[in-house]
């Protein structure tokens, strides 16, 4: 290999020296020493060309000047040591450094997805500068890890088919004619300085004859030129040239023997590093035919994190999945990101998406089914405001007081119809209105219950002896006043509670983490507490009136009508109160309407429909006679 490679040398001096355009009027010459692949002898040949003592050189008559070594430009030293310029400022280099053929290596294994590789190197300095660079470059990349193969000293390179044997591969020699040729060019740069505007001291230029080493160095750095073959040769600030490697693969041939042939090729061009196979053309020496798997751990998926094993190389791991609300979406990740607030983990945990939302809907089974139970009440308190107008002269309707009747209908109705503003996506005045609403319509309906129940028993005191001016305070302008008084009162409530602390529609992430439940917020628990309150004592002295009356005579039987109206009102909002506060989300508002619908209709049935059933089915009991409890007879 030695003396094939001093042929080189020797051919490209030779080729020099014919070309009238490189050096013209210089001819160059060498010497050769051979190291005889010894250290110490490389070192002393070595220190004997740089300071001209060897003792065996001859001039050639037609040389002039003195014959040390001006400059060293390697083919073949690849450590990375050398293009440190501190210690070897003058050193410049036709092969990359290590450090490339390390980085290509490293492209090779993350192409093929690799993090588990051995590592083979020659136990001398350049071998172990590349294994050091290469543990090195490992350690800062994730999950790669190389495993040491120690030889045992009986293995024999000599014999094996390598690159160094195979003619067909002359890399070494192309190097090695680059080398020669980018000293030719620094000499022949140096050669073209014109006097007096040269790049030294005093635009001084240097000669052949007074050559210094650093001047030839300041020519060498500035070498630019391109080989026969198209390539471009220049040096880098530390002295090593444009690196490319070709990638070689050991081929298995079908008589048995090997050779290497060509399958891609590595070079940095400006600032960027490429990797150019052809993997077609690679020979995997595997029954697939096809790249190893050659990991410690299989990647993790999106979805999961990375767990490092303790003790174990980088490359062992274990996939943990993402915790709810956290996702991955690349392979191999080292932790898991948290979603935004709107959004959710996927059941794969690979993707955000956005929170399903909740609320009543008009479009589920539960609104569409409460939407109609609330129009079916109101349609239900028409039908009945229907007949009591049909019937308005009989004397059903008109010893039940008509005019508080019909307000009661009308009442009933709103609190029905109120029911919907709890149902769909919360909005602000959906949130204003929807309890305002509430609480006005039922103050009204158990108001008129309230002057309906007050008539009952001031009619029975009017029977008594001088009890008769007692209804000029129950007449019917009285009775629309105490209505109003009474619903003024909690229109006050409303407004106070708005104004002061209005509910606002909310947005609650506390119940569920992949939900956003929308609700409205009550703003001030004192105003609706006290819009609840007022209602219930309404309620509650309205029961204890009519309980007061449920004995009166026959005539006056509606008090316990009332009496059990009342009491359904009452049980159905004590009940409401935990049932409340227990109900999570849309289930608190579902509880409020079932609360709004049962007592609506608890009191439609009780209060109208023993009359409706009169006037309808019985009309032979919707006689004065019968309603005064003289002349009715019981079927």
């Amino acid at each position: 290999m030695g003396f094939r490679l001093a042929q080189i040398m020797a051919f490209a001096i030779d080729e020099i020296n014919r070309k009238p355009s490189l050096l013209p009027n210089v001819t160059l010459g060498y010497s050769i020493y051979d190291s005889c692949i010894t250290l110490g002898v490389t070192f002393r040949a070595t220190l004997s060309l740089i300071s001209g003592r060897e003792e065996q050189f001859t001039l050639h008559e037609s040389c002039v000047g003195s014959p040390p070594v001006l400059g060293i430009v390697s083919y073949y030293a690849g450590c990375s040591c050398l293009s440190d310029l501190t210690q070897f400022p003058s050193f410049f280099r036709t092969i990359p450094s290590n450090a490339f053929q390390v980085r290509a290596m490293l492209q090779i294994m993350r192409r093929f997805e690799w993090t588990w590789v051995g590592v083979l190197f020659s136990d001398d300095e350049s071998g172990r500068d590349a294994a050091l660079l290469f543990q090195s470059d490992l350690d800062k990349s994730e999950w790669v890890d190389a495993g040491g193969r120690v030889c045992t000293g009986q293995e024999d390179l000599g014999t094996a088919e390598t690159r160094l044997l195979d003619v067909s591969d002359l890399r070494a020699d192309y190097n090695a004619h680059k080398a020669v040729y980018a000293l030719a060019h620094a000499l022949h740069d140096m050669l073209q300085c014109v006097p007096g505007r040269g790049p030294f001291t005093g635009h001084r230029c240097a000669s052949l004859q007074t050559i210094e080493p650093w001047q030839l160095v300041y020519y060498l750095e500035k070498v630019n030129f391109t080989t026969s073959f198209g390539d471009s040769v220049s040096f880098d600030e530390t002295g090593d040239a444009s690196p490319i490697y070709d990638v070689m693969n050991w081929v298995w041939l079908p008589d048995g023997s090997t050779k290497f042939h060509n399958v891609g090729v590595i070079k940095k061009s400006a600032s960027r590093e490429e990797l150019i196979l052809d993997e077609d053309r690679i020979f995997w020496n595997f029954d697939s035919r096809k790249p190893p798997r050659s990991v410690c751990s299989e990647s993790c998926s999106p979805g999961t994190r990375v767990a490092r094993r303790k003790g174990e190389p980088v490359c062992c791991f274990d996939c943990i999945a993402c915790s709810d609300g956290e996702i991955s979406n690349e392979t191999d990740s080292t932790e898991c990101i948290s979603c935004p607030e709107d959004f959710w983990s996927n059941p794969q945990h690979d993707q955000c998406v956005p929170k399903s939302r909740e609320f009543l809907s008009y479009h589920e089974d539960l609104g569409i089914s409460l939407t109609t139970i609330s129009l079916l009440g109101t349609l239900i308190c028409a039908i009945v405001m229907g007949i009591f107008i049909y019937h308005r002269d009989t004397p059903m309707v008109r010893a039940n007081n008509s005019e508080l009747s019909f307000q009661l209908l009308l009442s009933l109705k709103l609190c029905f119809l109120c029911s919907l503003l709890f149902i769909g996506r919360p909005r602000l005045w959906t949130c204003q209105l929807r309890h305002a609403v509430f609480g006005i319509s039922f103050v009204l309906c158990v108001s008129c219950i309230l002057v309906k129940t007050m008539v009952v028993l001031a009619v029975f005191k009017a029977t008594k002896p001088g009890g008769a001016a007692i209804m000029k305070f129950f007449g019917a302008m009285q009775q629309r006043g105490i209505v109003m008084v009474l619903t003024s009162i909690q229109a006050i409530i409303c407004t106070a509670w708005l104004v002061s602390a209005s509910p606002t529609p909310y947005k609650n992430t506390q119940y569920h983490n992949d939900k956003i439940v929308y609700e409205c917020k009550v703003g001030s628990t004192v105003g609706f507490a006290v819009l609840l309150g007022y209602i219930g004592l309404l309620a509650l002295l309205s029961f204890v009136l009519a309980f007061m009356a449920r004995n009166l005579p026959d005539n006056f039987n509606e008090a316990k009508f009332i009496t059990f109206s009342m009491l359904i009102f009452c049980a159905v909002w004590i009940a409401f109160i935990p049932a409340y506060i227990s109900s999570p989300g849309k289930y608190a508002d579902v509880v409020e309407v079932f609360a709004i619908l049962a007592s609506s209709f608890g009191l439609l049935v009780a209060l109208f429909g023993p009359k409706c059933y009169i006037m309808l089915l019985k009309p032979e009991r919707n006689t004065k006679k019968s309603i005064m409890g003289r002349g009715a007879t019981k079927k």
